[in-house]
């Protein structure tokens, strides 16, 4: 039995070997549909990007419950009037974040934090737009290959579900004495988020060659390299999540000192989170609530990502190939960069334009490794003649 795939898997990896003289449709129209597909893939590339950062954005700037309601056709449109601002205000004051946090905020202040929150969801309602009308173009065409239908269509299914996510993520921050969405909530938007991205990238570089000269290449994998560097996607994917979970309780604000926390390598009462009457909670709650033992967890897994990357790349570096050694060597400069930037946020007591510059490093850094993990498993030839090799 053929063992279980990575979301990110290769096509062609199993199965009857296909004639490379025939190929699929989307071979059959080189200068047509495989490359307006991946042209359209790398736009939605950019814009969920795009949505990354202006969510860290809003997360940042605490906007992300100034609209309280998920309308996502009537949301589309803003307050266009005084009386509209001072309902859409009046909603917001019913919340726990303004009661316990911004009771002294003025119309005028809530409009900067609305505008935040508005932006992030319409950009979200235009990838979806940009994703349908691609997808039922492509499709009322034939001219989606055989074997791409349903990846093309997982993309939007997952838009959709990251959709709502999003939108309970929302709702978890309006109740109780909350102030901010659940920490867990929000690591899961931003977790389906680079998912997304993640898929898209794949895709497009997968579209970058035709499926012949891919399985050509494929003869040529490099099995080891191609293993660990998926290795280190999970990895990264991992640090990914636990840096939402800080975002999410504000940890990095804990603790704004390196490499000790505070006066100690661990955290004081890492496993304490109180109950609100006097007593605490079951420990669990400490891995997603206590901003001291979050925080800590995201810097060891750092420090390991660190580790596990200079061992992925020093086997990379002895790839026989130019352009994977190449890939190999930015995914280290990358991650050494991320490394600093991630202690630059905490030194700064989380500065906006640090922190913000940090996550868009966690973009950029996914993106590296998929390179990488692609070139390990699809090299590319070069020439002793020309020197590529």
């Amino acid at each position: 039995m053929a063992g279980k795939r990575s979301i990110f898997e290769e096509v062609g990896a199993e199965g009857p070997a296909r004639s490379l003289a025939g190929g699929g449709l989307i071979d059959q129209r080189p200068k047509g549909a495989r490359g307006a597909i991946r042209l359209w893939l790398v736009a939605l590339f950019l814009m969920v990007a795009a949505m990354i950062v202006v969510g860290g954005l809003t997360r940042l700037t605490e906007s992300g419950l100034s609209i309280t309601e998920w309308k996502p056709v009537t949301g589309m449109v803003p307050p266009l009037s005084e009386a509209d601002w001072t309902a859409e205000f009046d909603k917001y004051k019913a919340t726990p974040q303004f009661a316990l946090v911004n009771s002294q905020m003025t119309v005028e202040e809530f409009k900067s934090i609305f505008w935040w929150e508005w932006g992030h969801r319409q950009l979200g309602r235009a990838v979806g737009l940009v994703w349908a009308l691609g997808f039922l173009w492509f499709l009322a065409r034939g001219q989606i290959p055989t074997g791409w239908t349903g990846r093309l269509l997982a993309v939007g299914l997952l838009g959709g579900l990251q959709g709502g996510v999003g939108w309970l993520m929302v709702k978890s921050g309006l109740v109780g004495q909350m102030v901010s969405v659940a920490s867990y909530m929000l690591a899961f938007h931003l977790g389906v988020a680079f998912v997304i991205l993640g898929l898209l990238a794949w895709y497009a570089m997968l579209l970058g060659r035709s499926e012949a000269a891919l399985m050509t290449a494929r003869r040529g994998r490099e099995a080891k390299l191609f293993s660990m560097s998926t290795g280190l996607m999970h990895f990264a994917f991992l640090q990914i999540l636990l840096g939402a979970l800080v975002a999410g309780i504000d940890a990095g604000l804990a603790f704004p000192t390196w490499p000790l926390m505070g006066d100690s390598f661990f955290p004081a009462d890492a496993f304490y989170v109180p109950d609100g009457a006097g007593g605490s909670l079951p420990v669990w709650h400490a891995f997603f609530e206590n901003p001291g033992l979050v925080q800590f967890m995201h810097r060891v897994s750092g420090y390991l990502l660190v580790i596990f990357g200079v061992i992925v790349w020093l086997r990379g570096r002895r790839s026989a190939h130019a352009q994977t050694r190449f890939a190999f060597h930015m995914v280290m400069a990358m991650l050494l960069a991320q490394a600093a930037l991630g202690v630059a946020t905490i030194l700064t007591g989380v500065h906006l334009h640090v922190a913000i510059t940090h996550q868009i490093g966690a973009v950029i850094l996914w993106v590296l490794i998929l390179r990488a993990r692609h070139l390990a498993q699809y090299p590319v030839q070069g020439s002793i003649r020309k020197g590529t090799a």
